[in-house]
């Protein structure tokens, strides 16, 4: 089974879809198998955290714009890839240190997770984005 779920941001933000995961999984009648989940852009991420304390989500992104503050910040100077705004390479590196896809475990058709966890999309990018999330459901 293959679907794809589209989430929309707008700005900087950890936008949990695990609900929405899930609901895919029991409306499709999955049972034991292997789920990947993929982002289909550059510029953002995917990750499993914590979904009991938002400050979590809060000092991720404030530890990921330390490591890759906009283009513009002084000690930036080295970046070349601004075409696309200040936020745009600061945006490839944070997706380039944060997973991309992602593989959970589904045992009778629900997600092994842990009882905090949740499924992020992490957005890196400043301006309102559309973000397509592939999902593939692989029985055992």
């Amino acid at each position: 089974m293959i679907t794809e779920f589209t989430i929309d941001t707008q700005g900087p933000a950890c936008h949990e879809f695990t609900r929405e995961v899930g609901n895919w999984l029991r409306n499709s009648g999955a049972a034991d198998g292997l789920l990947t989940l993929m982002v289909q852009h550059t510029s953002c991420s995917l990750l499993i955290q914590e979904n009991a304390d938002p400050d979590v989500q809060v000092d991720l992104l404030g530890w990921l714009d330390r490591i890759a503050p906009p283009a513009d910040h002084l000690s930036m100077g080295w970046i070349t890839h601004r075409y696309e705004g200040p936020d745009d390479m600061p945006a490839h590196l944070k997706a380039s240190v944060l997973p991309v896809s992602l593989q959970v475990p589904v045992s009778q058709g629900r997600m092994m997770l842990g009882r905090w966890q949740g499924i992020y999309l992490v957005e890196h990018r400043r301006a309102p984005h559309r973000r397509q999330v592939a999902a593939m459901f692989q029985p055992l």
